[in-house]
């Protein structure tokens, strides 16, 4: 490969990074043709950009873009090396699980998830169950409204309650 595609694809993949910051590496190897395939449709559909890239080209890259947990990855760099690059935090965990389950791989080599670095298979259930940033916006806004509802749902009870025995008072007269 020529210097010149190298510094192409360096450049594509710090672009990605800055767009997409949270990342996994995977190991896909192993898998054929026709269940590679099945992976790339199911990361589409998920909203989950698959690329295999050399590791060599990826170091340079996590290097240029210097996050703060990223030289925790680089032992992880070998082998063959997949990134899924994602919105979605824990929508590659998820999707590492469930097709993994069926096939037996892709096998999560290690992830960069808010800026923190998750080494090992063995981090998969704890990247599950990292909410995504609309989750815990939703998570927020429903203890902000919480005590309001009930507020008002004390105030509407305690309405009817009343009324009510105002009803039963002036049917008694």
């Amino acid at each position: 490969m020529k210097k010149e595609q190298k510094e192409l694809i360096i450049e594509s993949l710090a672009a990605q990074l800055k767009e997409t910051p949270d990342f996994y590496l995977v190991n896909m190897e192993g898998l054929n043709a026709q269940k590679t395939s099945e992976l790339r449709r199911a990361c589409f559909a998920e909203d989950i950009k698959l690329v295999v890239v050399k590791n060599t080209l990826l170091k340079r890259t996590l290097e240029q873009v210097s996050v703060e947990e990223t030289d925790l990855l680089f032992p992880l760099l070998e082998g063959s090396t997949a990134i899924m690059f994602t919105r979605n935090v824990n929508a590659p965990a998820k999707l590492i699980k469930s097709f993994g389950k069926k096939n037996g791989k892709p096998v999560l080599k290690g992830a960069l998830v808010q800026e923190c670095a998750y080494i090992g298979e063995d981090q998969l259930e704890a990247l599950i169950h990292i909410k995504s940033r609309e989750e815990l916006i939703g998570d927020i806004a429903g203890l902000i409204l919480s005590p309001a509802q009930r507020l008002v749902s004390a105030l509407q009870s305690a309405g009817s309650n009343i009324a009510g025995v105002v009803k039963t008072l002036a049917e008694r007269e």
